[in-house]
């Protein structure tokens, strides 16, 4: 089993961290009791800019979770389709070869799920296995990563797609002025990934699905996650979210490498989730990384945001196109989310 291609496709809206910020400034102006709340908060994000599904000012008319939601699925359309595109094109795969589409998405909710569309769209084969999930948030894209090749393991000579679109900006809830949602207005931004997935009886070129593990941490429920009302996801996101991570994600690093006869010393490259700055520096404290081992996760996280379940994906199509790992070397993917839970991906180059 290989990865054999990674691709982004993001919105054509760009917008700073600055402008983001005098816009929410704006909006919230006389609402919040301390007015410079927003700004420490936004100034500690580590990031720079981000991308919005939507021009700007259009956001000021969305008045429903309805209207909301609506844009998402156009949104996920337009950005999925982009994304598989792009990671199909870049190998000169035939997209009829695909037998397995995996769409992720923690940003909106339709029925028939965005696969539909994208099958239609992209004129995918009406006999692939289509596999919407919801609900994994930041974890989505290294669970997404493990499932597929789940599915190429039983069928050898099969390309499994992963398809991750977020748009967090439309999650953002105007009314809630919470810390939680403080953060998240300065966190989360809108991208989309694809990665494909190819069983052993396929000759391409890319790094060779070594082994997965999956953790779940039973009663975490409240640490992350969304608070469904009739105004569409509220944030819930608890301060205790970075001691979950240094209590738990060094022992499952450390299990899955165990399996296969390694240890920290052997990886090369952590190709890990985006989380914001206590979410890296709890995963370096975790890790005992200390010599810049996450660059491209910080990287990563101040030109984009968060993107929930496709920030690792961001993060692999860095390393699958601009800072390719040397041959034979090792490589560990992860991310954590909701549940709470851990998701981990061994590569070998």
């Amino acid at each position: 089993m290989k990865i054999v291609s990674a691709a982004t496709a993001f919105p054509d809206n760009y917008y700073s961290q600055e402008v983001l910020l005098a816009a929410l400034q704006m909006y919230w102006n006389g609402k919040l009791e301390n007015p410079q709340l927003l700004s420490r908060l936004h100034a500690r994000t580590g990031v720079e800019g981000r991308y919005l599904a939507l021009p700007l000012l259009e956001y000021y008319n969305l008045n429903s979770w309805g209207d909301n939601n609506r844009a998402w699925f156009r949104a996920a359309e337009e950005l999925g389709s982009k994304a598989l595109c792009r990671a199909a094109c870049s190998i000169g795969l035939d997209r009829e070869r695909i037998g397995a589409l995996l769409f992720m998405s923690i940003t909106g909710v339709s029925s028939p799920s965005i696969d539909a569309r994208l099958i239609n769209r992209l004129g995918l084969s009406p006999q692939i296995r289509r596999v919407p999930v919801f609900g994994l948030g930041c974890v989505g894209g290294a669970a997404g990563i493990a499932r597929a090749a789940d599915y190429v393991r039983a069928y050898p000579d099969q390309v499994a797609a992963l398809v991750s679109v977020e748009t967090c900006s439309l999650t953002l809830q105007r009314d809630d002025l919470s810390v939680a949602n403080l953060i998240s207005s300065g966190l989360f931004g809108d991208g989309a990934a694809s990665v494909l997935v190819a069983g052993s009886a396929i000759d391409l070129p890319g790094p060779e699905i070594v082994a997965t593990r999956s953790t779940f941490y039973p009663g975490t429920e409240d640490v992350m996650g969304w608070d469904i009302t009739e105004k569409g996801f509220r944030i819930v996101l608890s301060p205790r979210v970075p001691d979950v991570i240094r209590e738990n994600l060094g022992r499952d690093v450390d299990a899955l490498l165990a399996e296969n006869d390694l240890q920290r010393s052997d990886i090369g490259t952590w190709i890990m989730h985006t989380g914001g700055p206590k979410i890296l520096e709890a995963t370096q404290d975790a890790l005992g990384l200390v010599h810049g081992e996450l660059e491209a996760s910080w990287e990563s996280l101040r030109k984009v945001g968060n993107l929930s379940s496709a920030s690792v994906l961001v993060v692999l199509e860095e390393f699958m196109t601009r800072r390719r790992p040397e041959l034979g070397s090792w490589s560990v993917l992860g991310a954590m989310g909701p549940g709470f839970c851990s998701e981990l991906v061994l590569l070998r180059w």
